[in-house]
């Protein structure tokens, strides 16, 4: 214990770093982006563990090359050094005070494949599912597949020695790792893998650093080849701990497998050669059922001889969570009865052979003691959805409505899977003592065909008492785990969690050997210092903790309800899941629009969600000390398009869209003056909007806007980004539904349509159409008086005194309506939403508010829920296509089935672009400053599927924003259309009716 010792003395004892210094020569040196700025730093504060410690700064190299500068500068003055990959482990190991390499951004190549020996080489800041998108041509993927996998980079996979269920087919990272090529702290670079003893002489031969690493690694490998083959657990999930065992013999001295999973803590991983696997296209998945999670853990060994590629389990209280959440309902519905599921999936080449191998198995488990209930699918889209019900467990866990908070701590334990079900009853027993367990205690899942068990615990890290029984329990866990022959993680790696208990698994001796290691590489401790090897306490540094004191807001306007109205529990929301900051065009995912085109941390939602957190300066030292004055908090924000992606989109249910109008109507209190003049003109739009076009002067508006010279004056007037200025219509909504002189409709009731100032100003014949469906599907239609609004421009600019006034006029104008039952149907979505999600967060207690918020619906909703037995109309002649590009609210509180519905009914082929955000979002693409990253949002792929479609395809867009951006930038010269202007042009084309 004597090397352990002398690298704590030496971590207690580090010099006082020049700061100042450090960041100059970085920036001077280093091809790159440095960042010592609060914001920053309060950005990578922490990861998804229970651990918080502020960087020094950030370093995000352009090429691997610039990071061993990064590493050389900060050699030269004594920093500390993180290797950072998507910033999601669960331990703590992504989350020091070092100065942190962020590889994300810019160092994502992949740099060379040979689909011949299956084999590629990838920069460390690839993302999982982009690196096997660019592989698909060549029918090979990297086997291990996290959950994390849309966001999760290669670099991190590495660093904490991955899995994920397709571990059951391919093993962990390390058994799929060729070579690496990797950094030392003193500037030692080279490539290593497997090493026959030829090539271990010729290394040796040179006489200089590698070779000195080298000769030291074969003579701890000697010396500790007993322990290491007696104490390191035989099972398929051992995570925890330095891979010793790769320097054995029987494993060819592999150096790069030895240095897979050590967590930044011994190199810097430059580059990786990947060994890759053949996909296999066709997939059965069978679902078991069964009465409890232990006996599902029982069953395991009698599944495992049919070979499944994948072998999952969650339980009902995963299931439970999940319907709290709203997640994955269809997927749910087709889980067959039990309180517990496994999983099980093959594979192959042939959908025949793969079918025929999960019939055996169920008429093996048939002939068993674990019979099970059972759901067979061989459709990928269902076997999807159903994967995605496990996938969901981190986010789902975490933050369940009405239950206490949920937290990592023992949340990847691995055991040998023929000892499974033994151990699930005695860890549900620790549960018990420990006051953990309850009717809504822990749910329990993971990846029980290699035996690892996730799960998050309800731990009181708030108090003292709390914080030592949560000490205890881990203690206790992992005598227990150690008992059972396991490993403390079987996926997630070490770090703080977990360092400080690996004498319970390993014993000292084979402790000193990590030691001995670390020494050999990082003899200065400056690699993730505190981590695995000298460990801070496992208490330490809490992200909350008995002394975590936040300050509280007052005066919000906001109620929170679902945080207790709590800003601290919002603002406390992330678990650090990253699922904002994937990339793949394809997911139908809205969020997060800006971190998708900038890669950057602090304009994910996640990035956003930790400034917030360290604005409230629970510990006294964060960065962020000027609370809701803070310009650090305001300029991550100022790039959230509001586009409520992530109200539904993250697993953890952050509203930065809600949380960023807070802020601003903070950071502005008493200073309305500060305000960019943007945030008067789009705020107030609707005030101008009414003015303009009650005195007729829309036209002298238009001119004012688009005539050159005029327009350029009009534009730094309203201080507003150079772009196209919507025109007002020659006649408003309310202007035509006056004069009108006969009306239809009316047998099914009256319904009131809400002529939004979007509608009704500038687009009144989208109102116009609605009109003429709702009349032709048999309702009488109103609009109200006087004139209103729902608030929404105040409330995206952060206007929320005035947003209140005008939304509670409204609401009181439209109580009589409502509280005889009336129905009120929005056509734009954003304001649609105020109606529906907003209003009742500004106005909990207000039963008109309720009534209001459940009784509006899209136009959609009411021709198909509402409006029994109503046929749309049909297209003559040949099928008519569509794209649909839904608006973000809708996405993210409204919802599209409806719409779906509707179109299929009146024959329409319809496709959603699955664009994610259009990047105009109201005011946003207005706004100085956000033009590229608004254009840059369209482009991603909006824009590009809209010019590929077939000139007959019909584009569709609610969406005021969506359809201005489509018209304004370059869309091969498509308009986009309402889906009521739809309906009512394909009114017109039908026969006439007798």
């Amino acid at each position: 214990m004597r090397v352990v010792m002398a690298i704590s003395t030496r971590f207690a004892a580090r010099h006082e770093i020049d700061t100042a210094r450090l960041k100059a020569m970085l920036a001077e040196r280093v091809d790159g982006e440095v960042r010592f700025d609060d914001g920053s730093r309060a950005a990578y504060s922490t990861d998804a563990s229970n651990f918080r410690q502020v960087p020094i700064g950030v370093v995000v190299p352009r090429t691997p090359e610039a990071a061993v500068e990064a590493v050389a500068v900060a050699r030269e003055y004594g920093a500390p050094v993180l290797s950072r990959g998507g910033g999601t482990s669960l331990a703590g190991q992504c989350t020091n005070t070092a100065v942190v390499l962020d590889w994300s951004k810019y160092c994502d190549k992949l740099e060379s494949v040979d689909a011949k020996a299956k084999r590629c080489v990838v920069q460390p800041g690839i993302v999982l599912d982009e690196l096997n998108r660019r592989l698909e041509s060549t029918g090979l993927r990297f086997g291990p597949e996290p959950s994390t996998h849309s966001n999760c980079t290669l670099g991190g996979m590495i660093g904490n020695n991955s899995c994920g269920s397709t571990a059951q087919r391919c093993g962990k990272v390390v058994d799929n790792i060729a070579r690496l090529e990797v950094l030392c702290y003193d500037g030692t670079r080279f490539w290593c893998g497997e090493t026959s003893d030829e090539e271990y002489a010729q290394i040796e031969a040179h006489g200089d650093l590698r070779a000195a690493i080298y000769r030291r690694l074969r003579r701890l490998r000697d010396k500790f080849a007993d322990d290491i083959r007696e104490g390191f657990p035989e099972i398929p999930r051992r995570v925890s701990g330095y891979n010793l065992d790769s320097l054995l013999p029987e494993h060819n001295f592999d150096v790069a497998g030895l240095l897979v999973g050590s967590e930044s803590t011994l190199v810097t991983v430059l580059r990786a050669e990947l060994e890759l696997i053949e996909v296999w296209p066709k997939r059965a998945l069978v679902v078991l059922g069964y009465p409890s999670i232990d006996r599902a853990g029982d069953a395991v060994c009698s599944v495992l001889p049919y070979k499944p590629i994948a072998l999952e389990a969650m339980d009902d209280k995963l299931i439970r969570d999940e319907r709290l959440h709203h997640l994955n309902a269809e997927a749910i519905k087709k889980l067959p009865e039990g309180a517990a599921f496994l999983l099980a999936q093959f594979g192959g080449n042939d959908q025949d052979t793969v079918d025929a191998q999960a019939k055996r198995m169920l008429d093996g488990l048939h002939e068993s003691e674990h019979d099970p209930t059972v759901s067979f699918l061989d459709d990928p889209a269902r076997e999807d959805e159903l994967w995605q019900v496990r996938e969901a467990g981190l986010g789902a866990t975490a933050h369940v409505p009405g239950h206490a908070e949920t937290f990592e701590g023992w949340e990847d334990s691995s055991v040998p899977p023929e000892r499974l079900g033994d151990y699930l009853r005695r860890l549900q027993a620790l549960y018990e003592e420990f006051g953990y367990s309850s009717a809504a205690g822990p749910s329990l899942y993971g990846h029980f065909g290699q035996g690892c068990v996730h799960t998050r615990i309800p731990f009181d890290l708030f108090t003292a008492e709390g914080v030592s029984e949560y000490r205890r329990f881990l203690e206790r866990a992992a005598d227990l785990v150690s008992e059972f022959g396991g490993s403390l993680s079987g996926e997630h790696g070490d770090g703080q969690t977990r360092g400080e208990l690996l004498p319970r698994m390993f014993g000292d001796r084979l402790v000193s050997a990590f030691a001995e290691l670390k020494d050999i590489f990082d003899p200065q401790n400056r690699m993730n210092p505190g981590k695995v090897v000298a460990p801070q306490p496992l208490d330490a540094n809490l992200r909350l903790g008995a002394t975590w004191a936040p300050i509280t807001p007052q005066d919000l306007h906001f109620h929170y309800p679902h945080d207790g109205g709590s800003f601290v529990h919002a603002a406390n929301r992330c678990v650090g899941v990253g699922k904002c900051r994937q990339l793949d065009t394809s997911s139908g995912q809205v969020m997060c629009p800006s971190y998708q085109v900038t890669r950057e941390e602090e304009h994910s939602t996640r990035g956003r969600a930790r400034l917030l957190f360290e604005m409230l300066d629970g510990h006294g030292d964060s960065p962020i000390q000027d609370g809701w004055r803070s310009t650090d908090v305001k300029g991550a924000l100022d790039l959230c398009l509001a586009c409520k992606g992530c109200k539904s989109d993250c697993p953890a249910d952050v509203d930065m869209a809600t949380y960023k109008a807070e802020f601003l109507a903070h950071h502005y209190e008493g200073r309305q003056w500060r305000r960019p003049r943007s945030d008067l003109s789009m705020g107030w739009l609707p005030v101008a909007a009414r003015v303009v076009t009650d005195a007729r002067m829309g036209w002298l508006a238009n001119a004012l806007t688009h005539t050159p010279g005029l327009r350029r004056a009009a534009i730094a007037a309203a201080g507003v980004a150079d772009r196209e200025i919507p025109r007002f219509a020659k006649q408003t909504l309310r202007q035509w539904f006056d004069k009108r002189t006969t009306r239809a409709g009316g047998e099914r009731g009256t319904v009131m349509l809400w002529p939004d100032t979007f509608t009704n100003c500038f687009h009144p014949q989208v109102g116009r159409a609605a009109v003429a469906v709702l009349e032709e599907a048999g309702w009488r239609v109103t609009l109200p008086r006087p004139r209103l609004c729902c608030g929404l421009t105040w409330i995206s600019t952060g206007q929320l005194r005035t947003a209140k006034k005008v939304l509670a006029r409204t609401v009181t104008t439209l109580a009589p309506h409502v509280r005889a039952g009336g129905l009120v149907v929005g056509l734009e979505p954003s304001c649609t939403t105020v109606f529906r999600a907003d209003a009742a967060e500004l106005f909990p207690d207000n039963h008109d508010v309720l009534r209001l918020r459940d009784q509006t619906v899209t136009l959609a909703e009411l021709l198909t829920e509402h409006s029994p037995g109503y046929q749309p109309p049909r297209p003559a002649g040949r099928k008519l296509s569509a794209l649909a590009q839904v608006h973000c609210h809708q996405h993210a509180v409204l919802g599209w089935d409806a719409d779906a519905q509707l179109l299929e009914n009146a024959g329409v082929d319809v496709a959603q672009l699955g664009a994610g955000c259009c990047g105009l979002a109201g005011n946003f693409g207005f706004e100085r400053g956000h033009l590229g990253v608004s254009e840059a949002c369209a482009e991603r792929v909006m824009l590009p599927k809209i010019r590929a479609a077939d000139r007959g395809t019909v584009v569709l867009a609610d969406g005021f924003s969506c359809r201005t951006q489509i018209h304004e930038l370059d869309s091969g010269g498509r308009e986009a259309v309402h889906l009521a202007v739809l309906l009512a042009a394909m009114y017109k084309t039908q026969p006439q009716r007798n």
